[in-house]
């Protein structure tokens, strides 16, 4: 926004989630999306103290991939009716770009109050990324990938994020034991997450011996499929005020939405095909807008929730938040500044590799996090005077960052 300066303050009110699980072959065994979507929307309310104020509510943006208007189904079961809602699918940076959004129309003026929401129920197994032999989004990141590396017989995006972790070590000596330390990390934080789908503690050489999914990819370093749901009431100052809700408002600083350059397409003389491919350059340009919004810088960050769909795009992504220098993500990780005790605290939550992934809900369960966080609510993984939360969503072509 050019000019930022000029527009409203926005704060987040009240979030809600559900605890996110494995998804079964029988879908009838666990809720269905309504219900999820219900409880996280309550729970939402309740935080916010708005259970008996719904009405205030003007506008809805639901983020959801697999279910065609969600958000009506949804949020006519919270008796939340007339209002516009609009029902978005941008793959994993859905549910950010919902919370993206709410906070756009609540700055610019035209709402004083609305909801982002995002819910997903999976199919188990490996999430794939072809189509049904016609085009697809991802059809030039096929491209590039076969150009660069070939394909495999493996899950698509293993191979594409693999690809980009061994790139890594051949540009910069990173180690399959650094990517390992990754998912260690965020196992041990999940334990500690009442809404995580797993919270088993592993050793490093567990991890490392975990059955392999690509490369130096682990089971243990990669995220699930999921279902689950989380929600967000975003409002005015104005708002916050009138309701008497400052003591437990988050103000969102700043935030910034990208997409890819050509140059992520375009192979002559690149070192960091697979790097670039993988969105290092838009989460990079992403970083670059919130801190110059805020006027921060990455030393002021205390707790981070970023995209850790896999441990080397965790890696990786350390880099693009300018945690530390290129190259250096394999440094951060082994010195310990990425875990409680050390400079940041990256994924408390447990993250997407522990906590779980369901698709549309996972940017806005990252929003929890942090607001819980700021809040100072998070007992045994309460990261200590936690003061500026800075959240990343990544999905193929299109990034999303926020400041806290």
């Amino acid at each position: 926004f050019a000019n930022v300066a000029k527009m409203r303050k926005v704060y987040v009110v009240g979030v809600g989630m559900t605890p996110f699980t494995k998804p079964k072959k029988d879908p009838k065994v666990q809720p269905q999306f309504p219900e999820l979507g219900k409880k996280a929307v309550e729970r939402a309310l309740e935080d916010a103290g708005l259970k008996d104020k719904r009405g205030l509510i003007e506008q809805a943006f639901v983020g959801c991939l697999f279910n065609v208007g969600a958000g009506q189904r949804i949020l006519y079961a919270c008796d939340i009716h007339g209002i516009p809602i609009s029902n978005l699918n941008n793959a994993c940076a859905t549910g950010s770009n919902a919370l993206y959004l709410a906070r756009q129309s609540v700055m610019s003026g035209l709402n004083e109050c609305c909801l982002a929401l995002g819910v997903e129920k999976m199919k188990p197994g490996s999430l794939g990324g072809g189509g049904d032999g016609g085009a697809t989004a991802l059809d030039e990141h096929y491209r590039v990938m076969y150009e660069a590396r070939g394909i495999a017989k493996a899950p698509p995006m293993a191979q594409f994020f693999g690809g980009a972790g061994r790139e890594h070590q051949a540009l910069y000596g990173t180690t399959d034991d650094q990517f390992a330390m990754i998912g260690e990390k965020n196992h041990r934080h999940s334990a500690n997450n009442p809404y995580s789908q797993f919270r088993d503690v592993y050793t490093l050489d567990q991890i490392k011996s975990a059955p392999k999914v690509f490369e130096m990819l682990t089971k243990t370093q990669c995220s699930p499929t999921s279902d689950g749901a989380a929600a967000a009431i975003v409002c005015s100052e104005d708002f916050v005020i009138k309701h008497g809700l400052q003591g437990q408002a988050i103000e969102i600083i700043a935030q910034s939405a990208r997409t890819d350059s050509p140059s992520a397409f375009d192979q002559k003389n690149k070192k960091r095909t697979m790097i670039e491919l993988i969105g290092s350059a838009m989460a990079r340009n992403c970083a670059n807008d919130v801190y110059q919004q805020s006027g921060l810088t990455p030393e002021d960050v205390d707790v981070v929730e970023l995209h850790d769909c896999f441990s080397a795009n965790e890696l990786i992504t350390y880099e693009a938040l300018q945690l530390c220098g290129e190259g250096e993500g394999g440094k951060l990780i082994e010195s310990g500044n990425a875990t409680f005790g050390g400079k940041y605290v990256v994924n408390p939550s447990g993250g997407l590799i522990s906590k779980g992934h369901p698709l549309g809900a996972t940017g806005i369960a990252q929003c929890a996090e942090l607001n819980w966080q700021l809040r100072g609510e998070c007992g045994p993984r309460q990261v200590k005077d936690a003061k500026v939360g800075l959240q990343h969503k990544y999905v193929f072509q299109s990034d999303c960052a926020f400041i806290f």
